[in-house]
């Protein structure tokens, strides 16, 4: 029988971002590992922090350098994501997703952020001032590979939605919408949208398990 299913926050990054990174990365690992690292930083263990920075940071490094394309800033963003699991170890909460995918959350907002920060700071350049162009740096082949194949896993995924579940999934989380916003932007009554977000990921947790149990 299923236990129960919990209300979903406003915004579906958060459970959807569990769903793509968590279950894909280091599945020999037990996530009661991941949870005893988490309650031991949470406590002032160093010993844990930096295990659990050996266990992730190259996931965390390739996600982040996707996102900003450029290799010093992800770096310092992966040092900034690790800093923020010292300080806020004690929120974590079991019952919102795995401990990676919460991490992996930390450093998707924490890329976008800079992102944002960098776009506004162009923006009041003055207009005779030509930007550089970005340089964009080409992650580890092993961290390459990695996401390969959680790309492919993901296309698979992707292909069981509809069309509207699709966009309308791809509206909330990419562009980092809540449900209200991804509703007005999709011109589409909030309850819709509301219920495509839960059939899609419901479809997306049942397709990513199913690839998982396969490989």
């Amino acid at each position: 029988m299923d236990a129960p299913r919990t209300p979903e926050p406003e915004g579906s990054a958060g459970f959807l971002g569990d769903v793509l990174y968590a279950g894909r990365a280091k599945p020999s690992v037990p996530e009661s590992e991941w949870v005893a690292l988490v309650q031991m930083i949470a406590v002032g263990d160093q010993v844990a922090l930096h295990a659990m920075y050996e266990r992730a940071h190259r996931l965390v490094f390739t996600l982040i350098v996707r996102i900003v394309a450029n290799r010093e800033t992800a770096e310092e963003l992966t040092l900034d994501v690790f800093h923020e699991v010292w300080r806020r170890a004690a929120d974590y909460d079991a019952a919102n997703g795995t401990v990676l995918g919460w991490i992996l959350n930390q450093a998707r907002s924490r890329a976008l952020d800079r992102l944002r920060f960098d776009r506004r700071k162009k923006r009041v350049q003055p207009d005779d001032v030509e930007d550089p162009l970005p340089v964009i740096e080409v992650p580890d082949p092993s961290d390459l590979a990695a996401f390969r194949e959680q790309s492919r896993a993901l296309r698979c995924a992707l292909s069981v939605l509809t069309p509207e579940e699709r966009t309308t999934i791809e509206t909330a989380f990419f562009a980092e919408l809540t449900h209200a916003e991804a509703a007005m932007r999709l011109n589409q009554p909030l309850g819709t949208v509301k219920t495509r977000i839960r059939s899609a990921l419901h479809k997306l947790r049942q397709a990513l398990a199913g690839g998982a149990s396969e490989s």
